[in-house]
């Protein structure tokens, strides 16, 4: 059997392949940014993180010529290797994730390696965009006009829709709500160049459920639609090729990677910050900001370095020995959308994607050429289903649970990637999965939009090298698992519709471990494999959450400055007061939009 190292090395001569044949297409993926070597005293802004919010606010501040831009990235340059949508499970096992794991908790990933959470985070120019699994969904207007009603004016929907509009270009899209959508933006958004005879059963099941085919970027976010993806010709449109790559020309614009951030320099009389220090090739470097720093380092890593430079809860700073700055609830807060991927549903017809079939010469010659075929599904997802469970006592169009139909399944992944993203043991994989290898099966992942349940993110110890340590507390509020669970009894129905019938859908029933003494498929049984081998989906947020002076858990006001603290903004997905019904990437790319006006209007530039 071809194991994982051999994977790397077939889809790396694939897209070896494709940079040899078809350069033109794929230029933006070959081009590489240049690393400052000569890095100043001072500049007018500088960046901390150069992923969806960052590599959005370093484009749009050096749009004004007079104002130089210092962007730092504790990674490298993504490569080739991430381009490929459909191997998107794939990056989560290189150097472009920081690994972070989530401590042992006894809510969830019980049944996980080492019984923890992966909780994968970008390392990269691009940030997670690299290695996400790029769907483009923007979340429900309901949850920005509840943002707005926090006190966070500005925020509601019809404030944010055009800044989502503006980074947007989806002149490749079909049967879109054309006023919801933008067409001259950096980001790429198209549906996948493949559609598996799985799509229109999955939607039409929906809509004998009662829900409509809709854009699920449009007016309603309740529904069923194909993914809609950042992808550009077929190959991932990350924050650095969309934002960064196009303007690298920019003689504002100094970008400095594999440059970590140790402290935000704050003067504590102030309480203004002035700048940053940073180690690069194990060289420190201390460098000045004249109008702001903007804090862009993402969910676990922003708030990590907030409270290295004083700024946190002020018990825990002080048993680490770290002068406080301001006494704010950094890394409170922690939200993140849990789901289970290990439903397999096995057919009678050869319709579905795994690994061993993507190997077919054909599907290669017509990504290689054309951009299209099963390589361009986003990690496997193409279709997705905003539905509401009983429980759901939220306004009509507000849904609870999010369906992700797969192209394939668990037994398709031969080669281990899916299931080491997810954290799934190898004997669970021999003993549930082995069985059906080869056989044709895809899969429903649920998702739950809605989570009551917080964690939290702690400093380790003042050693700025030192990873964060994190709580993610997955179901540890039981309406969380409960919700779940009747999730999975929805996907599970849809596919007894007629339009799965025809291929004698149904589901996998070989238990999981640790759940034997439940009776399968019973609500216990569910609860038990989401306790033990529900996971995160990517969407970490929340923890220097947004909120107006009076809101004593609130890092940042309205305009995303720190309370208390001049000169300073944090600008990504920590920022949500809460979790939007959709996935996060494409909200950070429009708080880097917003936050851009309105850094440019406080600094007397802007423009429209």
């Amino acid at each position: 059997m071809i194991m994982m190292r051999e994977f790397f090395l077939i889809i790396s001569s694939i897209i070896s392949l494709i940079h040899c044949q078809n350069y033109g297409r794929f230029f933006n993926s070959f081009q590489r940014i240049r690393d400052l070597s000569d890095i100043s005293d001072s500049y007018d802004f500088i960046v901390i993180g150069a992923g969806s919010g960052g590599s959005v606010v370093a484009n749009r501040l050096t749009e004004n010529p007079s104002w130089n831009v210092l962007l730092l990235e504790a990674g490298g340059d993504e490569a080739f290797i991430t381009d490929v949508p459909l191997t998107a499970s794939l990056q989560s096992l290189t150097g472009y994730n920081w690994g972070y794991k989530g401590r042992k908790i006894k809510s969830a990933c019980l049944g996980a390696v080492q019984q923890r959470c992966n909780l994968p985070r970008g390392k990269t120019l691009g940030g997670t965009s690299v290695i996400n699994f790029l769907i483009y969904t923007r979340g429900n207007r309901h949850d920005y006009d509840s943002w707005e009603r926090l006190g966070n004016q500005g925020w509601g929907f019809k404030d944010v829709l055009p800044h989502f509009i503006k980074s947007e270009n989806c002149s490749s899209c079909m049967e879109v709500e054309e006023k919801y959508h933008g067409y001259d933006g950096y980001l790429s958004v198209e549906h996948p160049g493949y559609e598996s005879p799985l799509v229109k059963p999955f939607i039409k099941s929906g809509i004998e459920m009662g829900y409509k085919n809709v854009d699920i970027n449009g007016h309603s976010g309740l529904g069923f639609s194909r993914v809609q993806a950042t992808m550009k010709h077929g190959t991932r449109c990350s924050a650095s090729k969309a934002f960064l790559k196009p303007i690298s020309y920019r003689t504002n614009l100094h970008i400095s990677i594999n440059s970590q951030v140790t402290k935000i320099l704050i003067n504590p009389n102030t309480k203004t910050a002035y700048g940053v220090e940073f180690v690069k090739n194990n060289v420190g470097y201390r460098v000045m900001a004249k109008k702001e720093v903007i804090l862009s380092a993402g969910t676990f890593n922003s708030p990590q370095l907030l409270m290295l430079s004083g700024i946190g809860p002020r018990q825990h700073l002080e048993s680490l020995g770290i002068p406080v700055v301001q006494d704010l609830k950094v890394g409170f807060n922690l939200q993140d959308h849990a789901a289970l991927s290990t439903l397999a549903f096995l057919v009678n017809q050869s319709i579905t994607v795994s690994d061993l079939g993507v190997q077919n010469p054909l599907h290669i010659f017509d990504y290689l050429w054309n951009g299209r075929g099963p390589y361009t599904i986003p990690g496997g997802a193409e279709a997705l289903g905003f539905v509401k469970t009983k429980l759901n006592k939220r306004v009509e169009d507000d849904p609870d649970i999010e369906l992700v139909l797969g192209s394939g399944a668990l037994n398709g992944d031969i080669f281990g990637a899916f299931r080491s993203l997810l954290g799934i043991p190898n004997d669970v994989f021999h003993k549930v999965y082995r069985p059906v290898v080869g056989k044709p099966a895809f899969g429903i992942a649920t998702v739950l939009m809605r989570p009551k349940s917080r964690g939290r993110v702690f400093l380790k110890s003042k050693n700025p090298m030192s990873w964060p340590v994190i709580y993610p507390n997955y179901f540890q509020e039981e309406e969380d698992l409960w919700t779940m669970v009747e999730g999975i009894k929805i996907a599970i129905n849809l596919t007894k519709s007629e339009h799965f019938q025809k291929y004698s859908a149904r589901l996998h029933k070989i238990p999981m471990p640790n759940c034997e003494k439940n009776s399968f498929g019973s609500d216990g049984y569910w609860a038990c494999v989401l306790r033990n081998y529900g996971t995160s989906l990517g969407h970490q947020v929340g923890t220097c959450k947004m909120g107006p002076a009076t809101d004593s858990d609130a890092v940042v006001d309205p305009e995303l400055k720190v309370h208390g603290v001049g000169g300073l903004r944090v600008v990504d997905g920590s920022i949500m007061p809460n979790v939007v019904a959709g996935h996060t990437n494409a909200v950070v790319f429009m708080i880097g939009e917003k936050a851009s006006d309105m850094i440019k209007r406080q600094w007397g530039f802007f423009e429209g």
